[in-house]
């Protein structure tokens, strides 16, 4: 079986390649990868090439497939593992191994990651339960799992104490408020999806300093939508604001009980601590780029208040199993974090324009030949292509979102890739 996959042989380093794969073992199976959602993570695996912890020493010599977001369908199955996997099942790949080695699926082999037609499945994989059934109506919903499971283990993370008698419950507290600082991205948007979909929460106050992007958000995640669904939903732009602690501790009304910090800024994890309630959990959730990122506590409130906080980082196999679920019972709609498209021919150029993000996920449907476009863009290109105006008119027909009957279309309609 021959593939055409994104390969990475060095430092800023890929290449589009079309070659053929190894027959598959007894152990192992074949996959047909139909999406597979870019990742920043991926950025910056490419940006360090062999200095990157997941990445091995020789892709100049054995080139790598990039990707770590992909949701396929089985194709083959081997010997050994008939009757406990069918061609045809949709699967995701759930890519943290957590492997003593540190290697995983889109950061380390030669024939597995998501960009890319098809790919081997090693035993590795599905000994250690990271090949997982998916049932949801979209594929590209299984690509988004990894992300929103990440976000989910987030929740998971957070705990609170009574204490009274120092009994812990674990994740976000029921019926409390949470804030997300900087949260206007794609992490963000899932957390806000979790919150209103899993968390039980009655309030979210989304921050950032971009106004276009909490715009956008507020189409995708309505604060109308979240508001049918039991929650208050706000969406606060911070950058002409004098005292964000006291606005967002008035909007609360005297703090939060959870607090995600979705970017890596001394100062928002400063703030998160000041506007948490006592037994407030603050989550820090961005991933520093440093070693030496330091911030400040008030220690008196970590005593006296019981402030506590955690980092979360990646998930496991449980998380993409509650996520799935979640997807596939449309709690979440992971529609909401996709802001582009595009064909596996633009996946090194998106990669590489990652240096400076821009909108949210976007999403690649490995067997098309179609430019990466931004959702947004449908009605303009829709006036004179075919394909983007019947896009654009699915698109709001479904809130505005991208969704499992645009993508239909799409899979349809869409030029195919010509290695």
């Amino acid at each position: 079986m021959k593939t055409t996959a994104v390969r990475m042989y060095g430092a800023m380093d890929l290449r589009m390649e079309t070659f053929e794969l190894p027959q598959i073992a007894s152990d192992e199976v074949l996959l047909h990868i139909v999406t597979d959602s870019l990742c920043a993570s991926t950025y910056k695996a490419v940006k360090q090439g062999t200095a990157h912890k997941r990445v091995p020493p020789d892709i100049d010599k054995r080139p790598i497939i990039i990707g770590h977001e992909m949701c396929g369908e089985i194709v083959q199955v081997g010997d050994g593992l008939t009757g406990k996997w069918q061609t045809g099942q949709r699967v995701v790949i759930q890519p943290a191994l957590k492997l003593e080695s540190g290697y995983d699926p889109g950061y380390s082999y030669q024939y597995i990651g998501g960009s890319a037609t098809y790919a081997v499945v090693p035993s590795i994989v599905i000994e250690r339960g990271c090949m997982i059934p998916y049932g949801g109506d979209s594929w590209f919903g299984g690509s988004l799992v990894e992300s929103l499971g990440c976000s989910l283990r987030g929740f998971k993370g957070m705990y609170h104490t009574d204490y009274t008698d120092y009994v812990r419950t674990d994740g976000a507290k029921k019926g409390g408020r949470l804030a997300i600082l900087g949260g206007a991205g794609p992490m963000g948007m899932g957390a806000v999806e979790l919150a209103i979909g899993y968390a039980g929460v009655s309030q979210v106050v989304v921050t950032d300093i971009d106004r276009a992007r909490l715009d956008n958000a507020a189409v995708k995640c309505s604060p109308d939508a979240a508001k049918s669904r039991g929650v208050e939903l706000i969406y606060l732009d911070t950058s002409h604001i004098d005292d964000v602690a006291a606005e967002l501790k008035r909007i609360s009304r005297g703090g939060f009980d959870d607090v995600f910090v979705m970017v890596p800024v001394p100062a928002l994890f400063t703030m998160a601590e000041e506007i948490c309630r006592e037994d407030g959990c603050i989550n820090f959730f961005a991933g520093p780029a440093v070693h030496n990122l330091s911030g400040s506590l008030n220690l008196y409130r970590i005593h006296y208040d019981g402030i506590h906080v955690v980092g979360t980082a990646g998930s496991i196999p449980e998380d993409t199993v509650d996520t799935i679920g979640l997807i596939e019972r449309h709690a979440v709609h992971p529609g909401a974090l996709v802001s582009h498209i595009l064909g596996l021919r633009d996946v090194a150029s998106a990669i590489y324009a990652m240096e400076k993000p821009s909108g949210a996920k976007k999403v690649c449907y490995t067997g098309l030949d179609i430019p990466l476009t931004a959702i947004d863009d449908f009605a303009r290109l829709g006036k004179t292509d075919p394909l983007y105006r019947e896009l654009d008119a699915i698109v709001r027909s479904n809130g505005g979102i991208w969704c499992a009957e645009a993508e239909r279309y799409l899979l349809t309609h869409a030029p195919k890739i010509d290695p």
